[in-house]
């Protein structure tokens, strides 16, 4: 500890720098005798009764004020969640019903052109008969020769 006092009673300081290096002054001072100074403490002042309970019913006052605070602010929180969950819901509801519409028009097209395409090959395989039996009749209309 006596090392410690030792540099705190040295002072150093720097003189200008020249290009040959760098030059400095030592200052010993002598060890101060003063106590310091006690740290600051402010005087107490004698309170009343009606002053403490003032202070009292300031403090509930503003407990309270602070709890009404905390809860208003959780009921806008809940009212919030609320509108976040029923605007979800309601999205869910139009997406759904978009899907359904989609499903239904695309499962109606496809019945269309399920009919369609069956209604191409009956026509088809109608032809195919009308042809198949001009055929026959030309056949038969046909003397033996013309058959070979």
């Amino acid at each position: 500890m006596a090392e410690h006092q030792e540099l705190e009673a040295i002072e150093v300081k720097e003189l200008n720098k020249r290009a040959s290096g760098a030059a400095y002054e030592v200052i010993l001072k002598e060890p101060s005798t003063g106590t310091p100074a006690p740290p600051f403490s402010p005087t107490r002042k004698d309170c009343s009764l009606e002053e403490i309970q003032k202070k009292l019913l300031a403090a509930e006052e503003r407990r309270k004020s602070h709890e009404a605070q905390v809860l208003k602010q959780l009921a806008e929180k809940r009212e919030h969640e609320k509108e976040v969950l029923q605007k979800a819901e309601e999205e869910n509801q139009s997406f759904m019903r978009q899907s359904e519409e989609k499903l239904q028009n695309k499962m109606g097209s496809n019945k269309e052109n399920r009919e369609a395409l069956l209604a191409a090959k009956m026509e088809k395989l109608r032809q195919s008969e009308k042809r198949a039996e001009e055929v026959r009749k030309n056949k038969e209309k046909c003397p033996e020769p013309c058959r070979q």
